[in-house]
């Protein structure tokens, strides 16, 4: 088994970490605080390629191996979680759908641009009654002419509320019954209303969102795939963006142990740093454990995607572990930091607010739990 990365892995991970340093950090509390989206960032992003890396370079894109994807969300999450999920979702689970079930029209109208940063794709599942539950969902689209009709509400997009394009899911009537349909729709589209911006606990940067459809217009090419294939472009998808979010997860576990051990060397008690404490140390330590499980659950995961292999149960593991570790390290990682864990003046604060939605959204930790439960079953 080589968990060692690819020189080129390796090259793309430390020039994210750079851009990261010195393009994200600095802004990054400002951001959050003032409940900013960061246009300018993704903008730089773009210029690097970072928005391409699910497309091909027939599309203008730099298509990339997932895990050099899964080492980019990482990093960018280190330095500011909303900004990750947002690159995350536009790769995973706006890109990569078109790339995999669109047709050649949708690829050459929606990739280059997506490419190219010209527009921030978003995708659109949940809704205020329908959230693990798909079978709730009552947004329908009618056939009509050359448009598809659609009408209903759609809850928790995140950068909807900036997204260009937005793959939304909605129930279309076949043969005397509903099914999931996807479908590419624009902001630009009659009938397509950004209805509410949620006041989250935290991630704040990102922008989440209420969408609502009135009589929208979606043209008949935009439908993705066939009619009636809505919830196995869904599934496939969200295999893929859970382990995203499990990168996400390590990232912002590493901000909180780097964070931890700064203070811990700097802060002093009884005449000697903290550091010194074996009851700082062995939560360091548990830190640390924590974390590097959550790594290499995240990277196999990525690994048996790029190599083909089935990972609906490993993608699923890496999002639950990655996730409520997460939760579990910034818990600990702002007990180091005693009272003034407690202060926005410091980073851990935002972290520990950031943390909690990890173990419920692209799936909670109970349906991950499902996943893999049904996947041990089967393969026994």
């Amino acid at each position: 088994m080589n968990f060692e990365l690819s020189e080129e892995q390796q090259m793309l991970r430390d020039m994210i970490r750079e851009f990261a340093e010195k393009e994200v950090s600095p802004q990054a509390k400002s951001l959050e605080k003032n409940h900013e989206f960061p246009t300018q960032i993704l903008t730089k992003l773009a210029e690097l390629g970072i928005l391409g890396m699910a497309i091909p370079s027939e599309f203008g894109g730099i298509k990339t191996d997932n895990l050099s994807i899964v080492l980019t969300i990482e990093e960018l999450s280190r330095a500011m979680p909303s900004l990750a999920v947002i690159v995350s979702v536009h790769c995973s689970l706006f890109c990569y759908p078109i790339l995999r079930f669109g047709s050649q029209a949708i690829k050459e109208k929606y990739l280059p641009p997506a490419a190219k940063g010209a527009i921030l794709g978003a995708f659109s599942l949940t809704e205020p009654g329908a959230g693990s539950d798909v079978t709730g969902i009552k947004t329908k689209a009618v056939k009509k002419d050359d448009y598809y009709i659609l009408n209903g509400t759609k809850a928790w997009v995140t950068g909807g509320g900036n997204a260009d394009a937005v793959l939304v899911l909605a129930q279309s009537e076949m043969e005397g019954r509903n099914k999931l349909s996807a479908f590419v729709v624009e902001k630009t589209f009659p009938g397509y209303h950004v209805s509410k911006i949620e006041d989250k606990m935290g991630l704040n940067a990102s922008r989440t969102v209420e969408l609502v459809f009135e009589n929208c217009q979606v043209p008949a090419e935009n439908l993705l795939g066939e009619e009636g294939n809505g919830i196995k472009i869904a599934l496939h998808c969200l295999d893929g963006s859970r382990v995203g979010i499990a990168a996400q997860s390590v990232g912002l576990s590493q901000k909180a142990l780097d964070e931890a051990v700064k203070y811990a060397k700097q802060r002093e008690a009884f005449g000697e740093t903290i550091s010194s404490f074996q009851a700082i140390q062995f939560m360091l330590a548990d830190i640390g454990t924590q974390l590097e499980a959550s790594r290499y659950l995240t990277y196999h995961a990525a690994d048996l995607y790029d190599r083909g292999k089935p990972f609906t149960k490993e993608a699923a593991m890496a999002k639950l572990y990655a996730s409520e570790a997460a939760n579990r390290i910034v818990y600990q990682a702002l007990q180091v930091h005693g009272g003034y864990g407690y202060s926005k003046e410091f980073v851990i604060e935002q972290l520990y607010r950031d943390a909690r939605v990890l173990s419920i959204y692209e799936g909670t930790s109970e349906i991950q739990r499902m996943v893999i439960a049904r996947e041990l079953l089967k393969d026994s």
